[in-house]
């Protein structure tokens, strides 16, 4: 019988992988009636990139996780769970999560889970992650956050495939001795299941909560809506995942929210007293990449070398579901063995 003791965890290493071909906003302008400038001051996004037709979510989880490799010199080949965060599964089933250990080799002895949470799932994984090692279950774990949203956008709605990008972000989170080096500090998680109607996609139910879906593969999203939830709710559960971490919000070095829309970032930072030069995030060239939002900021930080050592950042996802997850943690990853090589 397995004897349950709690232990400590920390996120290790990270990479991230976005596709080479670029979407910009010049050249959604010859698709969709639009222009540059509506779109960045509507949203602050300049470019996103696209994945290839035969690029799937799988190939951009495993260019991730080869980016970490590369640059912290770890292996993958001992983890014992890997944990993919997608909206964009390369199948409803087998899982992305089995494809990405056959394509890196990993040992059969591991469990592979993908989690569905869309925009908030990077921080639901690292939830379930850190349950995973805490519990004592399990020692090394793979997370990554990915989405190939180009697959499911409609590039002939104006209003969303001006957000949408793809990219794949991946970290380790390793069993840790030293509680000084524990990366995980607080949580906050909701669910506003009434609201999934705001945002959805491919589906086998025709209606959800009364209402009859639009008869499509592709992503549908209601904005407004959206955007008037997320203005609501999040202020409130920055603040409940900062007090339950012991931390004042001038105690956070960074806020790093789901990169949706610049015109839901600012007011974010506005109604939480946190500026917006503490604060994260890869739209510009990216656009909305969904569960890779996060990671991709925070690896950027790192690429930069703008995150140091014992900062405490503040993760927070929020997306279709209606779901939100936050956390506060204590970045102190391993040292780099290798310069990153320009995304």
């Amino acid at each position: 019988m397995e004897r349950f003791q709690s232990y400590y965890a920390r996120m290790t290493a990270i990479g991230s992988y976005v596709p080479n071909r670029k979407l910009t906003n010049h050249d959604l302008e010859q698709m969709v009636d639009t222009s540059d400038e509506w779109i960045v001051q509507r949203t602050g996004i300049r470019e996103r990139r696209i994945s290839e037709p035969t690029q799937y979510t799988s190939d951009l989880c495993v260019a991730a996780v080869q980016d970490m490799m590369r640059r912290y010199n770890k292996s993958v080949q001992d983890v014992d769970m890997i944990l993919v965060a997608t909206s964009t599964a390369d199948f409803p089933f087998p899982s992305t999560a089995s494809i990405v250990q056959a394509k890196l080799g990993i040992s059969p002895a591991t469990g592979a889970l993908d989690l569905s949470a869309a925009c908030a799932g990077f921080v639901y994984a690292l939830h379930t992650a850190h349950s995973f090692i805490a519990s004592g279950l399990h020692r090394k774990i793979l997370v990554i956050g990915a989405d190939a949203l180009s697959k499911i956008t409609d590039y002939t709605d104006r209003t969303t495939c001006v957000l949408f990008g793809d990219a794949a972000g991946a970290v380790l989170i390793e069993r840790e001795e030293r509680e000084e080096r524990h990366s995980f500090l607080s949580y906050h998680v909701t669910t506003e299941g009434e609201g999934g109607v705001h945002v959805y996609q491919t589906r086998i139910a025709d209606r959800l909560h009364g209402v009859e879906l639009q008869d499509t593969k592709l992503l549908v999203q209601n904005g407004r809506e959206v955007f008037r939830w997320a203005l609501r709710t999040v202020p409130e559960g920055v603040k409940a995942v900062v007090g339950k971490s012991g931390l004042t919000l001038e105690n956070v070095d960074w806020f790093i929210p789901h990169s949706a829309n610049l015109r839901i970032i600012e007011p974010l930072c506005e109604r939480t007293g946190i500026s917006m030069d503490r604060t994260l995030y890869s739209l510009e060239y990216f656009g909305n990449t969904s569960a890779a939002s996060i990671p991709l900021a925070l690896d950027l930080a790192v690429r930069e070398q703008r995150v140091k050592p014992g900062d405490h950042a503040l993760l927070y996802g929020f997306g279709s579901g209606l779901v939100q997850a936050g956390l506060v943690m204590r970045l102190q990853f391993d040292p780099q063995a290798e310069v990153p090589r320009p995304l």
